[in-house]
């Protein structure tokens, strides 16, 4: 039985034959390899043409911006499951991406649907204030958290979302989505009572939307930039390992409170 439409039965990226490998049209041989750098092919693989100079340079910003966070829940798991199968790289780098969703990573695309809302509104006739100011108050409504601002760390800013609108800035790619960003973190004092930070999650859709990068393939930069960063943190594992530190370092942190029987006393090891 067939699952939703099944209409289409062709790819248009790439196919070979004895001689010659096509990427997106291109003979892989003679045009790309050693002739455009790995961001640019991302960019080629995904929409067909070869970036812009702009493009290519925001799109490696935020690849770069995102691509290491330190010891997060993903890179926990990954270094734990090397630890457990040390001949199983790609099992651990799965581990690890598999952990990526609307908390970790997955913000950034949730972030990109909220700012293209707005933006639809906009180009609907109404104002990005009014526009901003409807969506953020349906959020609220529907009780969603807005994706994109607020952080444990940068409380006034976070110097990655900076760094990335000036590189916007730089390259003369701002535009609609960068101004939207920017006016729901002029709203949100007003509209939830406190001001909440435009993070790192927020600036990578508003930069990449503006230089023209797919909506839907938006999840697809922090997971292939922090697959970089597991990869790193995977060869360390194996040079100097930390899992099992980090197992019993999760063991010692959490308490048991379910029944036991008289006398019991769980060790303190």
């Amino acid at each position: 039985m067939k699952i939703g439409s099944q209409a289409h039965r062709s790819s248009a990226i790439s196919t070979a034959n004895e001689a010659t490998i096509l990427v997106r049209g291109r003979d892989l041989t003679q045009d790309l390899i050693g002739r455009i750098d790995f961001t640019e092919h991302f960019w080629l693989l995904l929409t067909g043409a070869l970036p812009s100079a702009a493009q290519r340079r925001i799109l490696d910003a935020t690849l770069v911006a995102i691509a290491e966070h330190g010891l997060v829940p993903s890179v926990q798991v990954a270094r734990m499951t090397l630890a457990a199968a040390p001949e199983a790289l790609q099992g651990a780098v799965a581990a690890g991406i598999l952990g990526c969703g609307s908390v970790v990573l997955g913000s950034s695309e949730a972030a990109g649907y909220f700012y293209s809302d707005i933006a639809a509104r906009i180009e609907g006739g109404a104002s990005v204030e009014q526009a901003a100011n409807d969506v953020v108050l349906e959020y609220r409504s529907s009780r969603r958290a807005i994706p994109g601002y607020g952080h444990p760390l940068h409380k006034g800013f976070d110097p990655r979302a900076r760094r990335l609108f000036d590189v916007a800035a730089e390259v003369g790619s701002a535009g609609l989505y960068a101004g939207i960003a920017h006016q729901v973190e002029k709203l949100l004092p007003n509209l939830l009572g406190k001001p909440l930070a435009l993070n790192v999650s927020g600036a990578i859709p508003a930069v990449l939307l503006d230089a023209g990068y797919p909506l839907r393939a938006l999840k697809g930069v922090p997971l292939l930039a922090r697959t970089a960063g597991l990869i790193a943190h995977l060869l360390e594992e194996q040079l100097r390992p930390i899992g099992f530190v980090l197992s019993h370092a999760a063991a010692q942190a959490i308490d048991y409170d379910g029944d036991a029987p008289p006398g019991f006393r769980a060790s303190d090891d």
